[in-house]
């Protein structure tokens, strides 16, 4: 880990994740997580691999993933990159739009001026508070954005069964720890297993065990901030051992626990 590396939380909301990252050299491998990420380069090139091309992003541009694509990140000049971003739980998207599909940008690299006025102000300022009005403004103008200029695929929107989806989530989301059987959820739902799995990808982004591995992760972070040892957090957080919760870091966000934590130090 290079010692100039640094990565400081911002201040968030329900579904609504906010940081800055100073960062050097090839800072993180191929990973994928659960939400939309809008950053943008405030110094420096940033460089990434998505869907099969090299991107570069440049002070003043931005850059809008998907949820579960698969990309990494790292400076394009010896100099480092340092950026913001927000992280945004698709289902918060999905509501702002009425159900729609969740919009896809197939070209990731977006110009800042191209964000819409009421994005601005509180998407960048990391430490201003969200309250529940903002955090509803900015959630609405950048679904809205998202879905102006996502790829237009032409395919038919099959009508999911929302509030079984819900259900599903929700008791995930309570007891990430717990290994639910998909008999258990099937009931939960009220849906078969094979139309709950594909539903709930285009519903929230992401497979029902990936979700629930995010989950168990973002409670290991919360730990490891507070000031647990990784290998105290790894347990509470339902992990068999810390070898395998550094493995599925790292596959979530490019990076290993023990430099995530350096940097946030």
């Amino acid at each position: 880990m290079d010692p100039r590396d640094r990565i400081r939380s911002g201040r968030g909301a329900p579904g609504v994740e906010r940081l800055q990252a100073n960062l050097h050299g090839q800072a993180f491998a191929p990973h994928r997580h659960d939400t939309y990420a809008i950053g943008i380069t405030l110094s420096g090139v940033q460089r990434f691999h998505f869907r099969g091309r090299t991107w570069h992003c440049l002070p003043g541009q931005c850059h809008v993933l998907h949820p579960d694509e698969l990309h990494d990140g790292g400076a394009g000049t010896d100099q480092g990159f340092c950026y913001r971003i927000v992280y945004v739980d698709p289902a918060l998207v999905r509501d702002a739009l009425q159900g729609r599909a969740l919009p896809f940008v197939a070209d990731p690299v977006v110009d800042a001026a191209r964000l819409p006025p009421a994005m601005i102000a509180e998407i960048w300022d990391i430490d201003s508070e969200l309250d529940e009005l903002s955090r509803i403004d900015f959630v609405d103008a950048l679904s809205h954005w998202l879905d102006r200029i996502a790829a237009r695929t032409g395919w038919a929107e099959t009508p999911l069964a929302l509030d079984a989806l819900l259900r599903v989530r929700e008791c995930i989301a309570a007891t990430p720890a717990t290994r639910h059987a998909m008999e258990e959820l099937e009931r939960i739902a009220g849906i078969d297993r094979w139309t709950l799995a594909r539903q709930f990808r285009a519903a929230f982004g992401t497979s029902p065990s990936r979700f629930r591995m995010l989950r168990r992760l973002d409670h290991l972070r919360g730990l490891v901030a507070a000031g647990r040892s990784l290998s105290e957090a790894a347990l509470d957080a339902g992990f068999a051992d810390q070898a395998h919760m550094s493995r599925q870091f790292k596959l979530a966000y490019g990076l290993t626990p023990a430099r995530w934590a350096a940097a946030i130090r």
